[in-house]
């Protein structure tokens, strides 16, 4: 999202900040984004850069006062006044606003970082297993019958918050079920004003590793920093660390890479 939409979901996103958080405050907002998705005429409505704020504001008003909480409405209303770069990035924007409403709950649950590994663990087992990959985005089999699915995995093993963020990747909205559990937990690892390290290794690290590692990559980056370890048997020796856009890779096998770059230059 970029220039005037990313301004937009910026004052959304103040918008509930300011709010109490509330369990189902994130499934409205995901709601209200599928709508504006498959309403071309409610989306250009809502996003039509000639109609003034305020008309946008009340169209808004009549068409979901009564329907959502007090609080979805407010949030609604501050995205609809803004302006947005294209009538997709609106929906864009309620599906992230959503996405923070739900970490925003479990963290005031004291439950955000259970949610944030059941969502890597989950992702990783899902990774692994191709099969069960393949139903999770297999586009022909209705959208509900494979959150079922995903809710009969997760019966009694997850937490609530969770539950719904992965039946939300299973919809998807056009993003891969891996892209949108990412982004989920890039919004977790926010919310604690920390950044997300993929570490990949051959063998599983020992606590006082993780505790070293994380360490070193906070001070280097200058903000706390969220291990999500996976173990790879084709990393030989050392780590591989992703943050971001940025890697630093230690193994031997990238070293090697590199000798042998010199050596042919």
């Amino acid at each position: 999202m970029r220039g005037a939409s990313h301004e937009s979901l910026a004052r959304a996103e103040e918008v509930l900040a300011g709010t109490t958080p509330v369990e189902g405050l994130g499934s409205e907002l995901f709601s209200i984004a599928r709508l504006v998705d498959g309403n071309g005429a409610l989306r250009r409505a809502l996003t039509d850069p000639a109609r003034p704020a305020g008309s946008k504001a009340d169209l808004a008003q009549q068409l979901f006062s009564g329907k959502i909480s007090a609080t979805a409405l407010e949030i609604l209303t501050a995205a609809v006044t803004g302006r947005w770069v294209s009538g997709r990035d609106l929906g864009d924007a309620l599906d992230q606003l959503s996405i923070e409403a739900e970490v925003a709950y479990a963290d005031t649950m004291r439950k955000l970082d259970e949610v944030e590994d059941e969502l890597f663990r989950l992702e990783r087992v899902v990774a692994a297993e191709r099969a069960l990959a393949d139903k999770l985005s297999d586009r022909r089999i209705p959208v509900d019958r494979r959150q079922e699915l995903i809710r009969g995995l997760l019966q009694g093993k997850a937490d609530a918050t969770t539950v719904r963020l992965v039946e939300r990747a299973v919809d998807g909205r056009g993003r891969s079920f891996a892209a949108s559990m990412r982004a989920y937990q890039v919004a977790a690892a926010a919310r604690r004003n920390a950044s997300i390290a993929t570490v990949r290794v051959a063998a599983p690290l020992t606590e006082m590793e993780r505790s070293r590692l994380a360490a070193a990559l906070g001070q280097q980056y200058g903000r706390d920093i969220q291990l999500n370890v996976i173990v790879d048997p084709n990393v030989v020796g050392g780590v591989r660390v992703d943050i971001g856009d940025e890697v630093i890779d230690g193994t031997i096998a990238a070293r090697l890479d590199e000798a042998q770059r010199r050596i042919a230059g």
